[in-house]
Order: structure tokens, then C-alpha cells, then sequence
């Protein structure tokens, strides 16, 4: 069934060498590169990148077995650790340049741990005593350097879209120093310490390792993403959870968030469309997080469940040759979380035995029918990239009258979504006519701030909701669920006027024209009365079903809304 899963890989994996005795396989995090080595590099070196401009292939001299290999942003050069103390490099200007050129690294007895390419044209060593940033110049085959850092280093991870690394040190590696990288230098941020659930009292060991760390941009901030194994206690059962260290302002981190997992064992976290996602190899299933909606707190730090229920990943067929001469190709299931898999960020699955690259995908529709609480799921969906539609669905199905939703919840789901759509107004309105947002007609009240959550993906108008869902409702509401949409109109209605938004003239005239279809001439009046339905010149041009009679409302209105009267003239004349 489609509900039994919210997450699938991408319909065309990028497919490569697999993994074997003369093939080794290394994948670049920044470029979204993977290298297929055979021989050292003599019998080929096969570049597969998300696009053609990215995918190459080339032969290199075997001096020896590679450790790592990257190419610089620009693709015009490529760097290759094949040894602990330094890095050679081959142009790719004009073609190959068969002429490699080598850069040690400065300290006698440093290691290197990695190399990070942070501009087309700069790349920072990373050693066991420090770090090292060079500039590369392909013209001259040499590197200048730049600036260096002297700490004790156990491990590294560094986000190309923040630009930001994170250096373990200390006996237990929960000593964090992050590094924001800028042209030419980098910029020493506040040191932290990350909560480690129990020490060993002797002798000290490394207790945080690189493989519980993750560095992604989640809702545009820099995010440490922390794995935790709690050990068993008295009052609870082992378990894991997942610790969020968020950079504020890319100065200093602050503990943030903490997810809930309730399991134990292996784990492997991606980050997708803002969701952040938890692998759990042994029951094969993933949890969805989404840490800007809210959830209980202690005045620091907020404590999240999964969005919904865990669900494994979409099952995945790979189209191979066939051993049968009476078929060109045969499909073969393909194991989901496998032991072979590794997880990059942000979104990232790689098979390097399979041969296999795949991105893990957000299945919004099943999504949507798993997340029971409407208004979590509407909060959700406003904040995912592809959600509008799936949200529409969602509006239509909520407000069918067959349905019948309680008004109370329908009244809720409005305001959450009106919510956004007045923030995005207001927004809109600041950046056209650089108004403070104390100043704006949209603003709220002193007594209730503004959210100050992410700006959403998604916003839902008064022109979506008339197009999309009202009119659709209203065109098939017969009988007593046309009481039903009147109810829905006036909600909406009374939603926007409590975010301060003004009513399009086209919601009324639905309203009204609903209401006299059904011969609610006695609610209409009330409406009016009590200034629901406001004066609106646009209603006069309007053009509507003919009602039988309606003199006396037109009289009870006469002189409160000269527009409206014109309008129910207009309307009784057709």
C-alpha cells in the first residue's frame, strides 16, 4: 500500500564500478562526486557526478593506493592523498596534465587526517596537530600558504553550505571547535563541549565519535546533529536519542533540541527538505522529524517525537543484465538498509558494493495520509518545498461535506494557515516599502509577537482557497451540506479578519451567493448586520444566480451598505 511508506529512493540512482579487489570507491561530500579507482588510477578513474559537467573519466600513474580524491569546485584541479604527510594534485586546465605537484604538510610529525577543498582555489589540510590553508595556483603547480590553526585533533566534518568545521579534541573528542571558512582565512568561532550521556571514569577513551556526528543546514542554520546511546538506567531502558546543537548567528552553539528515538542499535541520519530523517538498520524503518514544530520544553532546550509513526523506505527495484538470453534486462529487489550502505548529507544513500547512488525523497502524499493531527500536518506541509498541492488535497478532502469535519478543527487548521499567510504579507509589504513591522496594517496586536519561525515554502491565499478548494466544495454541496459550506466560508472568514488580513471581494460573493442559493436570507441579514460581510464595490460588477426575493434584506440595508444594495439589485436584475 502507498501509506505504508513516506520516503523512497530516486527513480535513477547514479550507478558506478561497485567496490571490488582492484576497484575502490571514494564519493566527494561537497560535489556530490563518486570515483571508481581501478589499478591505483592506471587502468582508469571514472568520475560519476549529479550531472554530465561533473562525469569524467581519465588514467593516472599508480604511485601508490589512494586514500582520498577530490577535485576543486571548478573541476580544474584534482587533489590526491596517497600518503599520511602530504597531497599531490594534477591539473585539468586544458585536458589531463600528466605533471603531478605535491604539498607536504608543514609540521614534522603531523598526520593527515583529510583535506577539504573551501574555494575553487583553496584547500585546507586537516592533521592530527592542527590545520593547514592553502592556496593552489594551477598556473605555477604550486601552493601558497595561507593560515594555520595549532590543536590537537581527533576527527572532522565540515558542511560546503555553511562553510563551517567542526575539530574534535580533548581525551573524550567532545571538545568542539568549529571554524567558519571565508576567502582567503577563517574565522575561530566559540569552542563548546558536547553533553556526552556517560564518561568512563578510567582511563579516559574517545566517547564521541565522527560517525554520531552530523553538520547540516536545517531551516537555514547550521545544525550539529548529535547520536546518543543512552545507557540503561533505573528509571528507564537503554535507548538512543539525537542532540541538536544549532550555530546562533554562526557564533556560538546552543543546545537546541532533542529527538526521540526509543531504540537501540545502528542509526544513520540524513537531512531532507528540512525533515530531519532517522535510519534504524535492525527494525529497517525511518522517523521523520520536523524540529520546527513545537513540542514540549524546558525553557531551553524542546523536546520532539517522530512527525508520525516509523515506516521503512519504499521498496526499490534495480533494473541489471539478465542471465537469460530471452531478456535484454531483469529487475532485482535491492536490500533496503543494508550493512553496505553509507549515509552523506544532506540527502545521500550510497551502495558501494551495489554499485549504487541514490537520494532519499519525501513521499508527501502518503505523508499526509499517516499524519492523523491536521494541524501538525498542516504546519508541516507549509514548510516542505513541493507541499502546496499536496496541502490542496489535503484542504479538499478536510472540508468535503461528505466528510463532515468537526468546525472546530477546520477553525484551528485556518488559522494556522492563516498565520503563515499573514507573516508572508507582511514580509512582502516590509520589502516594498521598507516599513517596520510595528508600523504594518498586518500586524498583531502588542499582545501576541510574531512567530519567529522559518519563512515557510509554502503559502496558501485567499485566491488558492477560492480557486482550489471552496468553489470546487461549493459546486457539489446540495442539501444540508450547503449549511456545512457556509459554515466553512464564515470560519475562513473570521480567520482572516482575526490575522488582520483584508477579505477579497470574491469570498463574500461566494458566501453570499452560497447563502441565497439556499435560502439563508435570515443569516445573510445577520451577516450584515453584525458587519461579517462588509461593504465592497467589486460585489456590484459581480455577476450571480437569480434569487426569488430579497426586498426586505435590501431595505434593512439601505443606508448601512449603499454597495451591497447596489449589488443586490444588480443581482435580482439578471
Amino acid at each position: 500500500m502507498a501509506s505504508d511508506y513516506y520516503l523512497e529512493l530516486s527513480n535513477n540512482p547514479i550507478k558506478f564500478e561497485a567496490v571490488s579487489q582492484v576497484t575502490n570507491v571514494f564519493f566527494d561530500e561537497s560535489n556530490k562526486q563518486v570515483f571508481a579507482v581501478r589499478s591505483g588510477g592506471v587502468t582508469g578513474v571514472v568520475v560519476k557526478g549529479p550531472t554530465e559537467e561533473l562525469s569524467t573519466s581519465f588514467r593516472m600513474e599508480d604511485k601508490g593506493p589512494v586514500i582520498s580524491i577530490k577535485f576543486s569546485q571548478d573541476q580544474r584541479v584534482l587533489a590526491i592523498q596517497r600518503s599520511k604527510t602530504s597531497v599531490e594534485f594534477l591539473n585539468f586546465l586544458n585536458g589531463i596534465d600528466c605533471l603531478e605537484y605535491s604539498q607536504s604538510c608543514k609540521g614534522k610529525n603531523n598526520t593527515i587526517i583529510g583535506f577539504i577543498w573551501t574555494s575553487p582555489n583553496e584547500i585546507v589540510f586537516v592533521t592530527d596537530h592542527g590545520i593547514e590553508l592553502f592556496q593552489v595556483i594551477p598556473e605555477r603547480r604550486s601552493l601558497k600558504p595561507l593560515k594555520n590553526l595549532t590543536i590537537n585533533i581527533n576527527w572532522f566534518v565540515y558542511c560546503n553550505n555553511s562553510k563551517l568545521l567542526l575539530l574534535s579534541s580533548g581525551a573524550y573528542g567532545n571538545s568542539i571547535q568549529p571554524l567558519l571558512f571565508k576567502k582567503g582565512g577563517f574565522l575561530k568561532l566559540n569552542k563548546f563541549e558536547i553533553e556526552l550521556p556517560a564518561v568512563p571514569k578510567t582511563p579516559p577513551k574517545l566517547c564521541l565519535l565522527e560517525r554520531d556526528v552530523t553538520l547540516a543546514m536545517v531551516y537555514g542554520q547550521a545544525c550539529v546533529i548529535v547520536l546518543r546511546h543512552i545507557p540503561p538506567r533505573v528509571d528507564r531502558g537503554p535507548g538512543a536519542e539525537v542532540l541538536i546543537y544549532t550555530m546562533e548567528k554562526m557564533l556560538t552553539a546552543k543546545k537546541s533540541h532533542l529527538l526521540a528515538l526509543d531504540k537501540t542499535g545502528r542509526f544513520a541520519v540524513n537531512v531532507v527538505d528540512n525533515l530531519i530523517i532517522v535510519h534504524h538498520q535492525a527494525s529497517k524503518t525511518s522517523m521523520i522529524f520536523d524540529i520546527n514544530l513545537p513540542g514540549e520544553t524546558d525553557g531551553y532546550v524542546t523536546f520532539h517525537q517522530p512527525v508520525t509513526i516509523p515506516l521503512p523506505i519504499k521498496p526499490f527495484t534495480l533494473r541489471v543484465p539478465s542471465v537469460q538470453v530471452s531478456s535484454d534486462m531483469a529487475e532485482v529487489s535491492c536490500e533496503l538498509y543494508s550493512p553496505n550502505w553509507v549515509v552523506f548529507q544532506p540527502d545521500i544513500v550510497i551502495d558501494a558494493k551495489l554499485g549504487c547512488l541514490w537520494r532519499v525523497e519525501l513521499c508527501l502524499g502518503n505523508l499526509a495520509t499517516v499524519l492523523v493531527d491536521k494541524c501538525r500536518l498542516v504546519d508541516c506541509l507549509v514548510q516542505r518545498v513541493a507541499g502546496k498541492l499536496v496541502l490542496l488535497n489535503v484542504l479538499r478532502h478536510l472540508l468535503d461535506p461528505l466528510i463532515g469535519t468537526n468546525l472546530g478543527v477546520v477553525a484551528e487548521v485556518f488559522d494556522h494557515l492563516n498565520e503563515v499567510y499573514r507573516t508572508f504579507l507582511e514580509i512582502e509589504m516590509q520589502s516594498q516599502m521598507a516599513t517596520p513591522a510595528s508600523t504594518s496594517p498586518f500586524s498583531r496586536p502588542p499582545s501576541g509577537p510574531l512567530t519567529t519561525s522559518p519563512r515557510a515554502a509554502v503559502v496558501i491565499d485567499q485566491s488558492d482557497m477560492y480557486t482550489s478548494v471552496f468553489v470546487p466544495i461549493a459546486e457539489k454541496a446540495e442539501g444540508a451540506a450547503g449549511k456545512f459550506v457556509v459554515a466553512v466560508l464564515i470560519e475562513y472568514v473570521r480567520s482572516l479578519g482575526d490575522n488582520r488580513i483584508p477579505v477579497q471581494h470574491y469570498l463574500y460573493e461566494l458566501l453570499i451567493n452560497t447563502m441565497v442559493h439556499r435560502k439563508a436570507f435570515f443569516q445573510l441579514h445577520q451577516l450584515l448586520q453584525y458587519h461579517v460581510v462588509s461593504d465592497s464595490k467589486p460585489l456590484v460588477s459581480s455577476r450571480t444566480t437569480k434569487p426569488v426575493y430579497l426586498i426586505e434584506l435590501i431595505q434593512s440595508i439601505w443606508f448601512s451598505k449603499p454597495n451591497l444594495v447596489c449589488y443586490l439589485i444588480f443581482y435580482f436584475s439578471l
